[in-house]
């Protein structure tokens, strides 16, 4: 098969197909060279906290209401048809601390693969996801995937069949969008632990199947 590189490679080259750096990132890039030039914090401290916060609970939660969602029929269709008051019943909001966003929760099925975007910057549900990857907010990312979607899942190693079709969904600052994987085939012999290990991120956001 063909090889498409480690996640690094892949999220490397979505933030070097970016192009000319903007001013807000170079103002970034300054900020962070002086935090570290007064050693108040280095790279690798940075990318670690990075890292422990999307392996938090926030990114658990996400698995944890796809698990409910899987072991409940009923509860899957409450989701789908609500997720704002669904998420409730688990003692979780989809709404971010500063303003009320509607989630939608996204099925995949056999005939139809959904995927997420935010084409205007990078609106996407931190609260049960965990903060946004940079190749999400990257302009490549942004700009291409409501273009040739299956390219891009391509470039994730996600090979979508033919027979297949690919729904992208473009996030907006008052509504944000989470997809619900199909279920494993052997889930009635799977504890809930260890369905929770199965589901990552990029499958809430569709470049993973």
């Amino acid at each position: 098969s063909h090889d498409h590189g480690t996640r690094a490679e892949i999220e490397q080259r979505a933030i070097d197909a970016e192009g000319p750096e903007v001013i807000d990132e170079r103002f970034a890039k300054g900020l962070l060279s002086a935090l570290e030039d007064k050693g108040i914090i280095s790279a690798d401290e940075l990318r670690q906290a990075v890292e422990q916060a999307e392996a938090s609970g926030s990114v658990l939660n996400g698995a944890k209401i796809i698990v409910k969602a899987w072991r409940d029929p009923a509860f899957k269709h409450r989701l789908v048809e609500d997720a704002n008051s669904a998420l409730r019943e688990l003692g979780l909001e989809a709404s971010n601390p500063h303003a009320a966003t509607k989630l939608v929760a996204v099925c995949n099925t056999n005939e139809v693969h959904n995927i997420v975007c935010c084409t205007l910057c990078s609106c996407y549900p931190t609260g049960l996801l965990g903060p946004s990857p940079s190749w999400y907010k990257s302009r490549s990312y942004r700009s291409r995937v409501v273009r040739e979607p299956r390219a891009v899942l391509k470039e994730f190693g996600t090979e979508i069949p033919q027979g297949c079709s690919v729904q992208v969904y473009d996030s907006t600052a008052d509504c944000r969008y989470m997809v619900i994987p199909t279920p494993p085939e052997n889930i009635s012999d799977a504890t809930d632990e260890e369905l929770l290990q199965t589901i990552t991120r990029d499958m809430l956001i569709g470049v993973k199947r």
